[in-house]
């Protein structure tokens, strides 16, 4: 595994498989020196400095964004935060503009494998090694690559990939979590001779199509050949040499073409999910944790779990490199402020208070994890504590995956089978690879 793939991998997964749900260490030392930092020094109160910090429209609700913490902070330093909010569809490309010209916001919202991949994560922004907070992190991995923290989070939890299920429903008909694809189609079936569709599948939105494939390539890599996304991003390797891939997009068709699933999966889109699942239309969906949390915010009575991919036995489940850290670049026009925001939110009371309110896996040793709730405390026990994760493709693609998507979306219009999805893949793969200037295109 090439150097860079190997220390952005393995510290996400690091920090997905070392979860520790009861923060200890006397972090005391840490949070004083967060707090000094974080008041920085007095003549900053009267400068009325105002820091920009740019985030999707689709990220509004981050914790990190909340009025009352901004005005908080405002109160403590006298430094004002200004939100840029930016169209969710186009946040990438206004962000690329941004860095490019004299138009740098103090602070980015993004996600860390995005950020390596769109935004140029080495050039753009700024290693954040030696911030007074590092010292306190449980793993810090989660927020580096390339070998540094470029990020900053409270928590080290990550979104989780696989089948969101319908828990009373599956206690009702007796049935148990399968552990490969063929006990999955009898699931379906004994689910499907209730009345209940088994599987809702939203293609409209073509991403959707990507959550079973993303998660069984790689727990497949990961037990078969743990460099071959390696030899892929060297193109020493193309995504149809792998016949298992196309057995998997094969099975996800299955679903569909046995009847498991929503008739108008083509015209059906996620945002149509939670009143799916509300309305107990459906019993499961490939899909990430966040739907539970989702469903769970407008009906508490749910009981809805997720176990993993059954794509082959003994599956692992998927883990999103996906997540909402800071950044701030390098070309930030108030660098001491916009790191004194993150050292504001990394005292030991105001980490606290977020974790607390969001139900983060805490990553700082003087903040203590909160009582989670049941399917995510099920999560770590039955897959992260046991170390039955894999980070998804997502996490090894430094690529736009948009292609991808459409391709898997044509499957099911009947426009492709499995293997004239990867061969078309692995054409617009190697393209993308050879704009980029990746080495052996």
């Amino acid at each position: 595994m090439n150097d860079t793939m190997k220390k952005m991998a393995t510290g996400l997964l690091a920090g997905v498989m070392t979860v520790s749900l009861a923060a200890c260490g006397s972090g005391d030392s840490g949070s004083k020196n967060t707090s000094s930092t974080g008041n920085g020094n007095s003549g900053s109160k009267g400068s009325k400095v105002t820091i920009e910090l740019a985030i999707s429209k689709s990220s509004q609700d981050s914790a990190f964004v909340a009025k009352e913490l901004l005005n908080e902070f405002e109160q403590e330093t006298g430094i004002k935060v200004n939100l840029q909010l930016l169209p969710a569809e186009q946040t990438a490309t206004v962000l690329q503009t941004k860095l490019a010209v004299d138009e740098t916001p103090d602070i980015v919202q993004y996600n860390l494998a995005s950020a390596t991949t769109d935004l140029n994560l080495e050039r753009n922004f700024e290693i954040l090694d030696n911030e007074p907070w590092v010292s306190r992190l449980l793993n810090k991995e989660v927020l580096s690559a390339y070998g540094h923290v470029y990020s900053f989070h409270v928590s080290q939890d990550t979104g989780m990939q696989g089948v969101v299920y319908n828990k009373d429903m599956f206690k009702e008909l007796g049935i148990a979590i399968p552990n490969n694809f063929e006990e999955f189609l009898a699931v379906c079936e004994k689910i499907k001779a209730s009345g209940v569709i088994p599987v809702f599948m939203p293609f409209k939105d073509n991403w959707a199509a990507n959550i079973w494939p993303a998660a069984a390539f790689a727990d497949w890599a990961a037990k078969n050949e743990p460099a071959l996304f390696d030899d892929i991003n060297a193109n020493k390797k193309k995504w149809a040499d792998v016949p298992e891939f196309a057995t998997f997009l094969e099975q996800q068709y299955d679903v569909y073409k046995k009847g498991y699933t929503n008739a108008d999966i083509l015209s059906d889109s996620y945002d149509m999910a939670v009143g799916k699942f509300l309305d107990k239309e459906v019993a499961m969906m490939f899909m990430g944790d966040w739907l539970i949390e989702n469903v769970t915010e407008k009906d508490p009575n749910m009981h809805l779990g997720l176990f993993a991919i059954p794509s082959s036995d003994d599956p692992s489940l998927g883990a999103s490199p996906l997540g909402g850290q800071l950044f701030i670049p390098k070309k930030a026009k108030h660098m001491e402020e916009a790191k004194k925001f993150l050292d504001y939110i990394a005292t030991k009371e105001v980490a606290q208070k977020i974790v607390d309110t969001q139900s983060y896996v805490s990553n700082f040793s003087d903040v203590t994890t909160p009582e989670l709730p049941e399917y995510k405390q099920e999560i770590v026990d039955q897959y992260i504590t046991p170390k039955k994760t894999a980070l998804t493709t997502d996490a090894y693609m430094i690529v736009d995956r948009a292609e991808l998507y459409r391709l898997l979306q044509d499957q099911f219009a009947g426009g492709l089978d499995p293997e004239g999805v990867l061969q078309a893949w692995d054409e617009k793969f190697s393209q993308l690879m050879k704009d980029k200037g990746v080495e052996g295109f």
